[in-house]
């Protein structure tokens, strides 16, 4: 593979190895054994991965061939066994001030699927699912009509809910619906910006954008599923010739680091699926710290606590479950991830969503809204347990029952006296919870 500069570099792939669980078939974990550049490395695809350093390159692997077996969709163009990247050792993944985050909110602030990550977020994760939706694109999930979705790129709006520019038209990823924004930048790049709440009065179809733009609200317009998130998603042509998803997480990961200087990235994603009795391991190891050595501790809901990166837990009962991980730098400063656990035994598990806003500089005092849906029951019936000691309260959600409902997640607000810390714990009536983090200063 010819980098450009010229550089040469040769590239060799070994092995390929797709772990799938065994309700579904679905591909968990796909790894790749490559030479590259003289040394040899295994590399873990998607699923929330990053760049690796070997020899004058940088090396990721973002899909393999496995994984078009069973899906609903070729969302890659992949006309091969994997599909492999380089860059140089050292380069940024993509030029400085080139993308931003299209969020205005923070890092994994509730529910994400992303990179090959079966999805799962909206109760579709069942045993009877025979077709899966890997998600290609980046779900970021957030609080409906509150985020605000910018424009990560600058671009020309070649897509605005159903209407085209002519020669967009075809021959071109761009899938008009009235909830989707298509920006095309100067590279020839599509961006997809999908479930959009509402546009923001200023994008004019033809119009120029620049980085950072407001381009609308995060919604659960169109195919959502019923979950409040925007659907982040790169199109171009790929080796093979087609249009195909351009992997975006590590974009998105440099991008936040550039525009919001977090101090702790804590990881416990992806997600996993599990039957009753089966061993699940959870990795926090690609957790990250700007200073020093990441400190881990997980909170695990079997009431084990644990300091290794890698932990093993078994579950006695269906349901969906939401371990705590707790990362901190070499100064003490804290960051937070959870990982969801789907299990399954006699039935599907339920899930439930939360989020809330604002998530930026949240200051003593403030009001927060706070917003919830549970999937898979009739009705939700949600508690709600603040971490900071005031009398647990309650909300109904309506189960998803009509997904696109305006009124389908309930909402709830709270302030928090003091600065600090707070693990916000949302349980419903059934086997299934969630957590938030809240960084209030």
């Amino acid at each position: 593979m010819t980098l450009p500069g010229g550089l040469a570099i040769p590239v060799q792939l070994t092995s390929v190895n797709e772990l799938r669980d065994a309700a579904q078939q679905a591909v968990r974990e796909a790894r790749v054994s490559l030479v590259v550049d003289g040394k040899k490395i295994e590399l873990r695809c998607g699923n929330y991965e990053l760049p690796r350093a070997v020899g004058r390159v940088q090396v990721d692997c973002p899909v393999t061939a496995g994984y078009m077996k069973n899906s609903t969709e070729d969302h890659w163009g992949l006309r091969a066994a994997a599909r492999i990247r380089l860059w140089p050792a050292g380069a940024p993944w993509m030029p400085p001030g080139e993308m931003g985050y299209p969020l205005k909110q923070r890092w994994f602030l509730t529910h994400t699927q992303m990179s090959n990550e079966p999805t799962y977020a909206d109760g579709g994760e069942q045993r009877s699912r025979k077709k899966v939706y890997y998600h290609s694109g980046l779900d970021l999930g957030g609080t409906e009509a509150m985020a605000q979705v910018v424009a990560a790129t600058d671009g020309v709006v070649v897509s605005l809910g159903k209407e085209v520019l002519p020669e967009h038209k075809s021959g071109t990823p761009v899938a008009p619906r009235y909830d989707v924004i298509y920006l095309r930048d100067s590279r020839g790049w599509y961006y997809r910006y999908s479930h959009l709440y509402s546009f923001d009065p200023s994008i004019e179809l033809g119009a120029n954008v620049r980085k950072g733009d407001a381009l609308g609200l995060l919604g659960k317009e169109g195919g959502s599923g019923g979950w409040s998130h925007l659907h982040f998603e790169i199109k171009n042509r790929q080796p093979s010739g087609e249009w195909g998803t351009e992997e975006g997480f590590a974009f998105l990961w440099e991008a936040y680091l550039r525009d919001f200087k977090p101090d702790v990235m804590a990881m416990a994603r992806p997600h996993r699926y599990a039957k009753v009795g089966e061993e699940v391991t959870l990795d926090a190891g690609r957790s990250w710290v700007r200073e020093g050595a990441p400190s881990l501790r997980w909170r695990l809901s079997d009431g084990r606590t644990v300091t290794t990166p890698k932990v093993s837990v078994r579950y006695a009962k269906p349901g969906t479950y939401s371990e705590v991980l707790e990362v901190k730098d070499a100064r003490g400063r804290a960051g937070y991830d959870f990982a969801t656990v789907n299990v399954y035994g006699d039935t599907d598990p339920i899930t439930i969503n939360a989020s809330y806003f604002p998530s930026l500089d949240v200051k003593a005092g403030q009001t927060i809204t706070f917003k919830v849906r549970t999937f898979g029951l009739t009705s939700g019936e949600e508690t709600w347990d603040f971490g900071d000691g005031s009398p647990r309260r309650s909300t109904q959600s309506d189960g998803n029952a009509v997904k696109l409902a305006k009124d389908g997640y309930a909402v709830i607000t709270h302030k928090y006296e003091k600065p600090g810390d707070y693990i916000v714990t949302v349980k419903n009536r059934a086997a299934a919870t969630t957590h938030l983090w809240v960084p209030v200063k």
